[in-house]
């Protein structure tokens, strides 16, 4: 695809594919009031002199404060506080209000229980298209040891919840699943009756077995994401795990893809298959999804294991 022909909502799309961290970038505007946004473009630049960045968009409401500012501090968030990364991602009047933190010794606000905290002077603001980026030198820093918070292709993870879910299932007999997507739809096998794609599982890698199943299904490339949902079929007596996956453009040579949000009067194989399409019509369309635990009737749906909010 030449540069002429770049779609900017594709291109977004592409990059959602590599996995990051979640920060949250606080400051005080030139009044003293804290302000900060969730942040997930963050990197590491330098140990000497010790060095990192953030870009901030040109369009951001933080703009000129940010910019201006003599220092800031990057928060980097644990897998407990997705509810922090959605406050400092939406236009709430008081983010701090519901969040517990202290000042830095620059007056940075610097949140409680995050996995690692950086406070900066602004080193260098440099331009960068549609965004710049902030490079900061760091004056102090925390590492607390708590595991961070995931993102990737619009959706939260958590790479300790995820491990620990599969090693739990792997006691019996797996059948792994997937509900693979693409540009919003789902690729569902049969006719009349539809299921998700899946296959047994065997000694290896789950998701390297998946893959290569659904490659050899699709004809397609495919990228295996993260886990969604983890159940013991009562019917069968199997372990199920199901994860996200993503297929590249072309006709499969299995299956269609169809809209999950189509399909309320849709005939499944199975109840837990249409519990699960049913749940990711609804995630997908604000964003948030979660990892369920349980059997094919009773279980329960965890995003990510919250603490309550500080007022």
């Amino acid at each position: 695809m030449t540069t002429e022909q770049l779609d900017p909502r594709a291109l977004r799309d592409a990059f959602g594919a590599f996995p990051t961290g979640v920060t949250v970038v606080t400051t005080r505007d030139q009044a003293g009031v804290p302000i900060g946004f969730t942040a997930n473009s963050f990197t590491s630049v330098s140990l000497d002199p010790p060095l990192l960045l953030v870009c901030l968009a040109k369009t951001s409401r933080n703009f000129t404060a940010m910019t201006s500012a003599t220092s800031f501090a990057i928060n980097v968030l644990s897998e407990t506080q997705k509810h922090i990364s959605n406050t400092f991602a939406r236009p709430v009047e008081d983010r701090f209000a519901t969040v517990e933190w202290a000042s830095g010794t620059a007056g940075c606000p610097i949140l409680a229980d995050v996995a690692a905290w950086f406070e900066c002077t602004l080193e260098q603001v440099i331009e960068a298209g549609d965004h710049v980026i902030l490079m900061g030198r760091i004056t102090s820093f925390e590492n607390s040891g708590r595991n961070g918070l995931g993102y990737a292709r619009g959706g939260y993870f958590t790479p300790i919840l995820a491990s620990k879910a599969v090693s739990a299932a792997a006691e019996g007999d797996i059948e792994l699943g997937a509900v693979l997507e693409r540009h919003d739809e789902v690729l569902l096998l049969g006719d009349d009756v539809l299921s998700l794609p899946g296959c047994d599982g065997k000694d290896g890698s789950p998701a390297d077995i998946l893959r290569d199943y659904l490659e050899e299904l699709t004809g397609l490339s495919v990228t295996i994401g993260f886990l969604y949902s983890v159940y013991e079929g009562k019917s069968d007596g199997k372990q199920h795990i199901v994860y996200r996956a993503f297929a590249s453009d072309g006709e499969p040579r299995n299956g269609r893809f169809l809209k999950p949000d189509t399909l309320t009067k849709a005939c499944f194989k199975t109840s837990s298959t249409a519990d699960i399409v049913g749940r990711f019509a609804v995630e997908s369309q604000i964003g948030n999804f979660g990892v369920y635990f349980g059997d094919e009737t009773v279980g329960t749906v965890r995003p990510v294991p919250a603490k309550a909010a500080h007022a």
